[in-house]
């Protein structure tokens, strides 16, 4: 009997959707980064604890041993303690963790055509229209059983506008930079990031032609200013799997790769899901 129970526990351990460490993003607690919150024990927890940051659900993930909360820190997240609404089974708990302050430099950028930085009424409109948009699409959920985090870098290139610097265009204050500059010529081919589904494409005033890929439980990649888009809402990709070219549509100074990364709703570094893949 006890032999039996022992097999057992050892075959619904391994059945778990158990990530390496190193698959893991770096935690990094502080606005645009990513929180790893620890849960339970997988011993403890035979199955995977729910968790959400305020009405957003949160990815979790198996750690070895251990389950994780994997948190995504909006920029604007306010530095301090926050708490994570965790369930274990059928009990609730809350879980505390902390944010720390962290200073973004600034980027200057002119742009020759003053009509993406001094909007007219018409491209004002259509531009809150796509925001609010972008924002729906950032809380969308897909449950998934295995997400793969170690995300590849869509494009070979150099790593130009980084994540979170305050932008200034024309010398006038902008929003900061959500996503990580690629620089590519014009024609270059763009990979899927990780294995997904494309959740919708578009053409937008500011991010021009875009790609959004659902990759499961929040995880969500996005590829702007691209030239031509190669895939359809709802097709599966994979990992590496060619899906576009790269251009400067929308706001762009010249041709690049802008690429995003949305956890639970909050756009964080892509450079710490890069890391985890090396």
């Amino acid at each position: 009997m006890h032999t039996l129970t022992a097999l057992t526990f050892r075959f619904l351990l391994f059945a778990l959707p158990l990530l390496a460490h190193a698959a893991l993003p770096q935690s990094s607690n502080v606005p645009g980064g990513v929180a790893l919150v620890p849960l339970c024990s997988v011993t403890v927890c035979a199955d995977a604890p729910q968790a959400w940051l305020g009405e957003q659900p949160v990815l979790v993930a198996a750690d070895h041993d251990e389950w994780v909360a994997v948190v995504g820190l909006a920029l604007d997240m306010a530095p301090g303690a926050h708490v994570l609404r965790v369930k274990i089974g059928e009990e609730a708990r809350a879980q505390e963790f902390v944010v720390s302050a962290k200073d973004y430099p600034a980027q200057y950028v002119t742009l020759k055509d003053k009509s993406k930085v001094e909007l007219s009424p018409e491209n004002l409109a259509r531009a809150e229209r796509e925001i609010a948009e972008i924002i729906q699409l950032k809380l969308h959920w897909r449950a998934a059983q295995d997400v793969d985090l170690a995300l590849m870098l869509p494009a070979k290139g150099r790593l130009g506008g980084r994540f979170g610097v305050r932008r200034i265009f024309n010398g006038q204050p902008r929003t900061p930079h959500v996503g990580l500059d690629v620089a590519v010529k014009r024609g270059t081919t763009i990979r899927a990031s990780a294995q997904g589904v494309v959740l919708a494409v578009a053409d937008y005033f500011f991010n021009g032609k875009t790609i959004f890929v659902d990759h499961g439980n929040g995880l969500i990649t996005l590829y702007c200013h691209l030239e031509r888009i190669d895939v359809q809402p709802g097709a599966t990709v994979d990992k590496g799997q060619p899906i576009a070219l790269s251009g400067r549509s929308g706001r762009a100074s010249g041709p690049h790769l802008h690429w995003s990364v949305v956890l639970n709703g909050a756009m964080v570094d892509p450079e710490w899901f890069i890391a985890a893949a090396q």
